[in-house]
């Protein structure tokens, strides 16, 4: 289940810090910029591909505890980048374009190598200091200027305001260049983690040195003419020949991806493709001359998604014949049929999604929707149990608790039925709305219950800061 939501703003507060070195001196631009918060898609399959590929290099990391998590935005772009020392985030057009599992584990290695190294709080000091440094100079330069205004206007009383702006100019640009330089010192280490923890793992590197030579041909253009100086990263051609000097001499530099492996990446790249592709982008991929396991998976979703469910559902249990076990099969026939408005004929299907994916929060997500969809009132507790498991597992997921209080108020529970509505607006980022069913759920409650309570703190949170 490919499905789009958005990052609440408290979010994306973090992700601010990515571009703050780069624009240090106007950081307001970055937080506008930023306002509504990138969007984000949640994919079971995906997700778990993302993990299995970083669970390694974050054990050889030492990073293995902190519960570091993947979040995939939709961007087609092919970048990756973390900011807030929890999570590595991975545009989908970085998924989609690497042709291997090696060249976007090599991207996760070089990520996982700015955690490892502490890089964000570090580059926070920095910031800190630049600031405390910027004020300074501003002083400074300011006292000068002030001093030029009221001696009045001749031309040496100029000359000393003048002397005062550039004051303020100087050291800006110093403290620019040098937060610049010491960006590409994180960045070059960054390079140097990657490569460590990929040959810990006994994998090459040779996927990262693809990528990122990959690029330098894009960027050698832009960067023609270019102040080495006033980069944030390493000039692409240094960077690249630096890093194929050290990655080549890793024991593994020539080591393949296993195959059942990159059959499971070429598969989530079809999916990727399927949903968020045009459907003729996604025929010129992969053309029905093309029968593979991956071409018939993506034509399969873009048929569904494009309406012809019943083409779409044949396509799809073909699939399933072949892989009897594949979760993530019976998942898009379920979704096909609940987004067909067949929610009854969904059910068979993503139970048995759940069940061959070990109870995967947001297929049992979709599942608590199909049975709450089904007008079966039979199902409802069955719902409530299921979607109950799901926001447990998966507390920031705004489905489930729409889901859930849908199945609350055909059950009947409306206190219930407002917490859930609460905490979904809330999620949302719609505070206002929270608050007030919030407000109306501890008038449903008796007090000092774990439902009141939960109503109280949606009630006496503050919205999150920009």
């Amino acid at each position: 289940m490919l499905f789009q939501i958005a990052l609440r703003k408290k979010a994306t507060a973090l992700t601010s810090l990515v571009a703050a070195a780069a624009i240090a001196l106007t950081p307001f631009s970055a937080a506008n910029a930023q306002a509504k918060g990138p969007p984000i898609l949640r994919d079971t399959e995906t997700e778990q591909l993302l993990r299995e590929y970083t669970r390694p290099i974050l054990r050889v990391a030492g990073l293995e505890k902190q519960n570091i998590q993947m979040v995939i935005i939709n961007e087609s772009s092919f970048n990756a980048f973390v900011a807030d020392g929890r999570r590595i985030f991975v545009n989908y057009g970085a998924i989609l374009q690497s042709e291997t599992p090696n060249q976007i584990i090599g991207v996760l290695a070089h990520e996982t190598g700015h955690l490892a190294g502490g890089h964000l709080s570090k580059l926070r000091e920095q910031l800190a200091n630049a600031q405390t440094q910027m004020i300074i100079a501003m002083l400074l330069g300011a006292g000068a200027i002030a001093a030029g205004s009221a001696r009045g206007g001749n031309s040496g009383n100029n000359g000393l305001a003048n002397a005062g702006a550039a004051a303020m100019a100087g050291p800006q640009e110093m403290i620019r260049r040098s937060l610049l330089s010491y960006q590409r010192q994180q960045e070059e280490n960054a390079d140097r983690a990657g490569v460590k923890f990929l040959t810990a793992t006994q994998q090459s590197p040779k996927g990262m040195y693809e990528t990122f030579k990959r690029f330098t041909s894009e960027s050698l253009f832009a960067a023609r003419g270019a102040d080495p100086y006033l980069q944030s990263h390493p000039m692409p051609a240094e960077r690249v020949a630096s890093l194929q000097e050290f990655a080549s001499a890793s024991p593994y530099w020539d080591k393949k991806d296993d195959p059942a492996l990159q059959l499971r990446h070429d598969m989530v790249r079809a999916k990727i493709s399927a949903f968020m592709e045009r459907p003729e982008t996604v025929y010129r991929r992969y053309p029905l001359t093309n029968d593979s396991l991956p071409a018939r998976y993506a034509r399969a979703i873009s048929t569904y998604l494009h309406g012809d469910l019943r083409s779409a559902l044949t396509q799809i249990d073909a699939l399933i014949q072949i892989q009897p076990n594949n979760a993530y099969f019976y998942e898009v026939r379920g979704q096909a049929l609940l987004e067909g408005g067949k929610p009854a004929e969904a059910i068979p299907a993503l139970r048995k999604a759940v069940a061959l994916s070990n109870n995967a929060p947001l297929i049992e997500m979709l599942l608590g929707q199909a049975l709450v969809g089904s007008d079966n009132k039979a199902y409802t507790d069955d719902a409530v149990r299921i979607l109950r498991a799901a926001v447990a597992r998966e507390p920031e997921a705004v489905l489930g608790y729409m889901q859930l209080a849908m199945a609350y108020g055909r059950k009947g529970d409306y206190a219930e039925a407002d917490l859930a509505s609460a905490q979904a607006a809330y999620l949302r980022g719609d505070n206002k709305t929270a608050r007030e069913l919030a407000t109306r759920a501890k008038t449903r409650f008796a007090v000092g219950t774990p439902g009141w309570v939960k109503a109280d703190d949606i009630v006496a949170s503050k919205p999150p800061r920009n």
